[in-house]
């Protein structure tokens, strides 16, 4: 059975940092396309970043390009997301999903609120 948990996301002011957490269960992350995807308050899904299964490019939405990195461990099946000088834009419930549903989260997402 798939299942994707997702943890780290907390309050943090602007400018601070944060690693999210997606531990992944019934399936390889390293053999399948990944993504960290966010929806904010009152809008819709957004894409932030996803990650090739091999050879391990990745791409980034324009709004966090520079300052997110995505990562995995094989080792420990899970997948990461770095999360560098936030902005309170950043606000949002972050979920992590895997190719072809990956605009279709079933996890419950991890909550990050930037704000002072």
């Amino acid at each position: 059975q798939v299942q994707l948990v997702e943890s780290g996301g907390t309050l943090v002011q602007p400018g601070g940092s944060l690693r999210l957490s997606c531990v992944a269960s019934g399936f390889a992350v390293n053999t399948n396309i990944m993504y960290w995807v966010r929806q904010a308050p009152g809008k819709g899904l957004e894409w932030v970043s996803s990650i090739n299964s091999g050879d391990n490019v990745s791409h980034y939405a324009d709004s966090v390009k520079g300052r997110f990195t995505v990562s995995r461990d094989n080792t420990k099946n899970t997948l990461y997301l770095q999360m560098n000088s936030l902005k309170p834009e950043d606000t949002a419930v972050y979920y992590c999903t895997k190719h072809p549903e990956w605009d279709s989260p079933r996890s419950q997402g991890t909550r990050v609120t930037v704000s002072a």
